[in-house]
């Protein structure tokens, strides 16, 4: 299929690009990566997966090109997509990946702040898109409080049950979310959506990018709590954050709250001990008083 997406880049690019080899790397979980280069020396990061999978990289497109066009955060350009038999395929700009990145922590939190900064009207995204392999709905919304329960956790609970499992207080929590929520009223703020250790690098010149988003706009503290869920941001980077968009102090608590989202998504999509993590931050949520 690598020729095949070959032939769209050089159309959609309006380049000659003559593939020269591919081979596998680094890319997730979920899809196959791939680094393309051409006759001409020109690279591309690729990734392919089923073909029911063309709608997600057309969301993952839309996304970094919304992230780009607001000149925040730096993002690998979309360069097409598309079908190959019975694959879909996504190819992007590559950029160099240093894993040295702690000394750029620093402006990554701050582009991240400038990237919070762009807002919306409304709650929600355009499109849906998908958190991982899971789909993620955006509707359009003026309620925050309501589209995060009905459209983050609500949507994942439905989804565990379906797997068998249902959690304890499932209910108490999601009729007192608006607990959470006094003296502090989010804005829809342009979001990563994915924003995990795993989806930032550093070019060679130890500049920071972010890939993979998951994007809609709501209430930043979503993206900044995933940043603590697994680590690897340092304190450099919550520094350069709060010099550009400094946090609410009820961010510990939502921070919680926020995570759950994730953590039951990782149930759903891997099982395991992430159950008993969700199911703990309920209780922690449901032992607070505000």
């Amino acid at each position: 299929m690598w020729k095949d997406v070959a032939t769209t880049i050089a159309k959609e690019t309006r380049t000659p690009f003559v593939l020269n080899s591919e081979r596998r790397i680094g890319g997730g979980c979920i899809n196959d990566a791939r680094r393309l280069e051409g006759e001409n020396g020109k690279v591309y990061f690729a990734k392919a997966n089923s073909a029911d999978f063309i709608e997600l990289f057309k969301a993952e497109a839309e996304a970094l090109a919304e992230i780009a066009s607001t000149q925040t955060v730096r993002v690998p350009a979309p360069i097409c997509h598309g079908l190959s038999g019975k694959r879909s395929f996504l190819v992007l700009e590559f950029l160099d990946s240093d894993r040295g990145e702690s000394s750029a922590q620093h402006k990554l939190g701050q582009d991240i702040a400038s990237l919070h900064q762009i807002e919306n009207v409304h709650f929600g995204w355009k499109i849906d898109n998908a958190i991982g392999a899971t789909h993620q709905p955006n509707p359009a919304s003026d309620d925050w409080i309501a589209f995060y329960r009905e459209h983050r956790l609500l949507h994942q609970f439905r989804l565990a049950q379906k797997k068998g499992r249902s959690f304890d207080g499932t209910k108490s929590l999601l009729d007192r979310i608006s607990d959470f929520f006094i003296d502090y009223k989010p804005i829809p703020s342009l979001l990563h959506g994915d924003l995990w250790s795993g989806n930032f690098a550093c070019d060679s010149e130890c500049q920071p990018y972010v890939f993979d988003p998951a994007s809609y706009y709501g209430d930043r503290e979503a993206d900044i709590a995933f940043t603590h869920m697994f680590g690897g941001f340092t304190k450099d980077f919550y520094k350069g954050y709060g010099e550009i968009f400094p946090l609410d102090p009820g961010f510990e608590i939502r921070k919680t709250l926020y995570n759950l989202y994730h953590e039951l998504n990782h149930y759903n999509l891997f099982g395991g001990s992430y159950a008993r993590s969700a199911q703990s931050s309920i209780n922690h949520l449901l032992d607070y008083s505000p």
